[in-house]
C-alpha cells in the first residue's frame, strides 16, 4: 500500500510540474532586404495579425507572430537589413592616397567591416538571433541577394556557430508564393555569392588602382581647372562613356551629302498614292535630270503588279528587365535609373513580380488567366480582360531565361498610385495583358509600275483586327489607303517630280540606345545597366541634352580620347565582357573563383602598366579638351628616398608579409619627423609589430631583388653602415650592405632582430584577398618579446597577442551554453523513475523535480 502511494505521489508531482514548462518550439529569425518586404512577408505569414517592435535601427522594424512551418507551429521573428550590410575595404594603411602606390592595390589585403551606418542593423542581428533555433534569408533571389544573405549568415553564424540556416526561394511578394517558399526552404547558393564576391574585389582593386592613378596625375597637371576633380575608372562605366562617345564623335565627324530622287504621284480625288523610286536616290543631279527627263518623255505609267498578303503586327514578349528600362526612356520619358527604383518599390510592396530578370518567357507553371481576372474590375482595362478570357492567354514568348524568375506582371489590382509609380504600374499591367492576347491582323497591298523603264512602288495597308493595340497604346499602326489597281492597267500620273535632299547624321544615343548597346557587348548585367549609366550622369562624363539624347562632357571625352591614343583595353567592352561570362560560369560551378579572380587581376595589373607607360597621350589629349597647358611637359615619376619609383613621391616599399597577423605585409617606412626609418606591418593599427631601425643604418631602402633562400615572396633590404665596427664586421669597407630579414642570422643577432620571438595572433581578418594571401608555413614559429630592437607587441588601444588569444578562449567559453541549448538535453537516471527521461527541462525545474522523486523513492 506504501509503495503504491508513492508511486501515485511522484506521478502527481511530475504532472503539475510539466504542465508549468512549455513545449520546446522552434524560433526562426527571419531576415529581408528592405523593410518594406519584411512588413509584407510578415503580413501575408501572419494572416495580418504580427506585432511590430523597433529595433536598433529606426529605418528597420521587427515583427513577431506565430505560423506553421514544416508541419510544426513556430515563433518568428521578422526583420531586415538595407541593402548590402558589409562592405569590402583596403586596410587602413592602403587607404592613404599619398602614401601608397596605386599599384600596390592590385595585391593589397582587403577585408569586409561593416559601415558605420549599418551598425544599429547588424546589433539587431546579433541581439535577435541569441534566442532564435533557425535563420531564414528572405532577400532577393538573384546575386546581390545571395550575397546580401550571406553576409547575414556571417553575422549570425558569429553569435550562434551552428544555427540551421535557410533560403526562401520567391520571385513575388504575394501570398500564395509566399507561403510556398516557407513550406520549400531551400539552402543558400554558395556559387551565387561567390561570383558578387569576384566582382566586388576586382572592381574595388581596379577601380581605386586606376582612379588614384589618373586623379593625382591630372590634379598635378593642371591645377586650375582639375585641382578638386576626381577622375574615377570603372570597368563597366569607362566602356559606357566609349559607347556616347564613339556616337558623339560620329556625329561630329558626319559631312552632309545632296542627293535627288524621282517620285510619281496620282491623285484620285481626295486620295493621293506616293509612288517611291526603285533606286532611292542618286547623289549625280545630272544623271537623275535624265533619268526624270525619260519619265516625262513618256509619262505613261503601267502596273506590273499587285500583290495582296495578310500582315501581322506581332504582340510584345513578356517584359523582362532591358526591355522595360527601354520603354520607362522611350514612352515614360524617365530615366532607367528611376523606373528601376520604382519597380523595386513595387516589388516590395507586393504589387509587381520581382523586376531584375532576364527571363521573357512565362512557364507553363503560371496560370495567366487566373493573373489576368484580377484586372475584370479595372473601369478601362475589364472589357479587355474579357476578350482575353474568350480567346485563352496565350504568351508569345521570346528566347531567353535565367531560370530563376518569370517575367515581370502585375501580382494585384491597385488604384492608390500616383504620379510616376502610376505610370510605370500601368506600363507592366499592359504590357502583361498585351502580350497574352492575340497579334494585331492586317492585309498590305504593294502596287508597282513602270514609267519608261523606271520602276516605282506603292504600298497600303487596312487594318482588319487591332487586338492588342487596343489596350497597349505606347505602339501605333496606322492604316495606310491607297487606290485600288489591277496588274496590266495604265493610268497618267498626275505629277512626276525630283526632289531634292540631303544625308543626315546618325542620331545620338538615348539612354535606351546605350542600355541596347550595353546589353549587346555584354557590359554589365540586367539589374546594373541602370547603375552604370546613372553614375557617369553624376561624375559628369555624359549629359542629357534635348529629346533625352546623352552627350559626352568634357572631361568625359577627354578620357574616352586619351584612352583611345593609348590604345588600353580598358576601355574597351571586349574584357569586361570576358569578366561578366566568368562570372555566369562561376554562379554554374564551372569556374573556380580564386582563379578567375586572379586571372582577371593579372589582365587588369598589366592594362595599368601599359597605360604608366603611356600616360603621356591621356595628358596630350585632356589638354585639349579642358583648354590648359600642363605645369610640365616631362613624365613625372618621381623616385623617393628608397629608390623606389612612382607615380606619387612618398611610396611604401614591402618586405614581406607578416609573420603576426598574416595579413599585410611589414614596409620599409621613414619617421613622421623625417628623422630615421622603420620597418612596419601595414596593417596598422589593427597589427602594431614594429621594428625601429637604429641610427646607424643610413640610406635604407628595398630592392627589387628577393632572396634565393626564402623565396620569391621576400624582399632584400640594402642599407649602409655609419660605424666603422659594423663595415669590419660585415665586411663591407665602402658601407653598403644587403640583407635578408629572414634569414640572414649574423645580421639580426647583432642588432638584435629576433623574428622568432614574435607570436602569431592569428588572422585579424577573415577576407583577405584570395589574389595575395600567404599561408604561415611559409614563417618561422615566433614567439612574443619585448625590449630592444625587435617586434612591438604592445598594442596601445587594443590587447596584447596573449590577452587576445585569452579573450577567444573567453568567448568560446561563453558559447557552450548556447551549443548545448541546441542540443538534446539528458536528464541523469539515477533515482527517477523512466518516464522521466524524455521530457525536456530548463535545469532548475530539473533538479527541482528530480529530487523531490528522491525523497519519495
Amino acid at each position: 500500500m506504501a509503495n503504491r502511494l508513492k508511486f501515485w505521489m511522484s506521478q502527481y508531482i511530475v504532472r503539475r510540474y510539466c504542465s508549468q514548462i512549455p513545449q520546446f518550439r522552434m524560433k526562426y529569425l527571419n531576415v529581408a532586404e528592405k523593410n518594406d518586404a519584411a512588413k509584407t512577408i510578415a503580413s501575408f505569414l501572419s494572416n495580418g495579425t504580427a506585432t511590430r517592435r523597433e529595433g536598433c535601427s529606426v529605418y528597420n522594424k521587427i515583427y513577431e507572430f506565430e505560423t506553421v512551418v514544416d508541419g510544426k507551429n513556430c515563433k518568428m521573428v521578422m526583420t531586415s537589413v538595407s541593402g548590402h550590410l558589409l562592405q569590402l575595404e583596403f586596410i587602413t594603411s592602403y587607404r592613404r592616397w599619398n602614401e601608397v602606390d596605386p599599384q600596390a592595390l592590385f595585391s593589397a589585403p582587403v577585408r569586409k567591416a561593416c559601415p558605420e551606418n549599418n551598425t544599429k542593423i547588424m546589433r539587431t542581428l546579433e541581439r535577435e538571433v541569441r534566442s532564435c533555433n533557425g535563420l531564414i534569408i528572405w532577400t532577393d533571389c538573384d546575386r546581390e541577394g545571395e550575397n546580401i544573405g550571406f553576409e547575414i549568415i556571417d553575422i549570425c553564424c558569429k553569435i550562434k556557430p551552428y544555427i540551421k540556416v535557410y533560403r526562401a526561394i520567391f520571385s513575388e511578394i504575394t501570398g500564395v508564393s509566399i507561403k510556398r517558399a516557407l513550406q520549400q526552404l531551400t539552402q543558400p547558393n554558395k556559387k551565387l555569392s561567390d561570383a558578387v564576391d569576384v566582382r566586388t574585389e576586382l572592381d574595388l582593386r581596379t577601380g581605386a588602382a586606376i582612379t588614384r592613378f589618373q586623379t593625382m596625375r591630372l590634379q598635378r597637371l593642371f591645377p586650375k581647372k582639375m585641382a578638386n576633380k576626381l577622375i574615377s575608372y570603372g570597368s563597366c562605366q569607362i566602356p559606357t562613356l566609349g559607347f556616347v562617345a564613339e556616337r558623339y564623335k560620329e556625329v561630329e565627324a558626319f559631312v552632309s551629302e545632296r542627293f535627288w530622287k524621282i517620285k510619281v504621284l496620282h491623285t484620285i480625288g481626295d486620295l493621293t498614292v506616293d509612288f517611291a523610286w526603285s533606286r532611292n536616290r542618286s547623289f549625280d543631279k545630272a544623271a537623275c535630270e535624265d533619268y526624270l527627263l525619260l519619265c516625262l518623255a513618256d509619262p505613261k505609267a503601267k502596273v506590273e503588279n499587285v500583290t495582296i498578303k495578310s500582315k501581322h503586327k506581332w504582340r510584345p514578349t513578356p517584359l523582362d528587365t532591358v526591355e522595360m528600362e527601354k520603354l520607362g526612356s522611350r514612352k515614360l520619358k524617365i530615366s532607367a535609373k528611376e523606373t528601376m527604383t520604382i519597380a523595386e518599390k513595387l516589388y516590395s510592396r507586393g504589387i509587381i513580380s520581382y523586376p531584375r530578370t532576364e527571363t521573357n518567357q512565362f512557364s507553363k507553371d503560371i496560370d495567366l488567366r487566373s493573373i489576368a481576372e484580377r484586372f475584370i474590375e479595372h473601369p478601362e482595362w475589364g472589357h479587355f480582360v474579357r476578350r482575353i478570357n474568350e480567346w485563352g492567354a496565350n504568351p508569345r514568348n521570346g528566347n531567353k531565361t535565367d531560370q530563376a524568375h518569370p517575367p515581370i506582371h502585375p501580382t494585384k489590382l491597385v488604384t492608390d498610385l500616383h504620379g510616376n509609380e502610376a505610370r510605370v504600374y500601368e506600363l507592366v499591367c499592359r504590357h502583361f495583358l498585351a502580350c497574352i492576347s492575340k497579334d494585331a491582323i492586317g492585309s498590305e497591298t504593294s502596287v508597282h509600275i513602270n514609267v519608261a523603264g523606271e520602276k516605282f512602288t506603292a504600298t497600303g495597308l487596312c487594318i482588319h483586327q487591332r487586338n492588342y493595340l487596343d489596350i497597349y497604346i505606347y505602339e501605333n499602326w496606322n492604316a495606310k489607303q491607297i487606290h485600288k489597281y489591277e496588274q496590266g492597267q495604265s493610268f497618267d500620273p498626275t505629277d512626276i517630280l525630283m526632289q531634292e535632299g540631303a544625308t543626315t547624321a546618325p542620331p545620338l544615343l538615348t539612354e535606351a540606345d546605350l542600355i541596347a548597346l550595353m546589353e549587346k557587348h555584354g557590359i554589365g548585367t540586367d539589374a546594373t545597366h541602370a547603375e552604370h549609366i546613372n553614375t557617369i550622369k553624376e561624375r559628369g562624363y555624359i549629359g542629357v541634352v534635348e529629346k533625352g539624347c546623352l552627350v559626352p562632357g568634357i572631361i568625359g571625352m577627354g578620357l574616352y580620347e586619351g584612352y583611345d591614343a593609348m590604345n588600353l583595353a580598358l576601355a574597351k567592352p571586349l574584357l569586361r565582357s570576358a569578366f561578366e561570362a566568368d562570372l555566369k560560369d562561376i554562379c554554374t560551378g564551372k569556374k573556380d573563383p580564386k582563379i578567375v579572380l586572379g586571372e582577371q587581376i593579372l589582365k587588369y595589373l598589366e592594362a595599368y602598366k601599359q597605360m604608366t607607360e603611356k600616360i603621356t597621350a591621356l595628358d596630350n589629349k585632356m589638354a585639349l579638351r579642358i583648354d590648359e597647358n600642363p605645369t610640365a611637359n616631362i613624365d613625372h615619376l618621381v623616385t623617393d628616398k628608397t629608390g623606389h619609383t612612382s607615380a606619387i613621391g612618398k611610396v611604401v616599399n614591402e618586405i614581406f608579409q607578416c609573420p603576426k597577423c598574416l595579413v599585410a605585409p611589414l614596409a620599409l617606412r621613414q619617421k613622421k619627423n623625417q628623422d630615421g626609418f622603420y620597418i612596419g606591418c601595414m596593417n596598422f593599427p589593427d597589427c602594431k609589430n614594429v621594428i625601429w631601425l637604429p641610427e646607424d643604418f643610413l640610406e635604407p631602402s628595398v630592392l627589387s631583388e628577393t632572396c634565393q633562400h626564402c623565396g620569391p615572396i621576400v624582399k632584400l633590404i640594402k642599407l649602409k653602415f655609419k660605424s666603422l665596427y659594423y663595415k669590419t664586421l660585415f665586411k663591407t669597407p665602402s658601407g653598403w650592405y644587403k640583407t635578408c630579414l629572414l634569414c640572414d642570422r649574423q645580421f639580426c643577432e647583432n642588432f638584435n632582430i629576433n623574428l622568432e620571438q614574435v607570436k602569431p595572433s592569428g588572422r585579424i581578418i577573415d577576407d583577405a584577398s584570395v589574389y595575395t594571401s600567404i599561408t604561415a608555413s611559409i614563417f618561422p614559429v615566433v614567439t612574443s618579446t619585448t625590449g630592444g630592437i625587435g617586434f612591438e607587441i604592445e598594442a596601445q588601444n587594443g590587447p596584447t597577442s596573449t590577452n587576445f588569444n585569452k579573450n577567444r578562449g573567453k568567448s568560446r567559453t561563453k558559447l557552450k551554453p548556447e551549443n548545448k541549448c541546441s542540443s538534446k538535453k539528458t536528464v541523469t537516471t539515477r533515482n527517477v523513475p523512466h518516464f522521466l527521461t524524455p521530457v525536456f527541462f530548463s535545469p532548475s525545474k530539473r533538479t527541482r523535480i528530480c529530487r523531490c522523486v528522491s525523497k519519495i523513492y
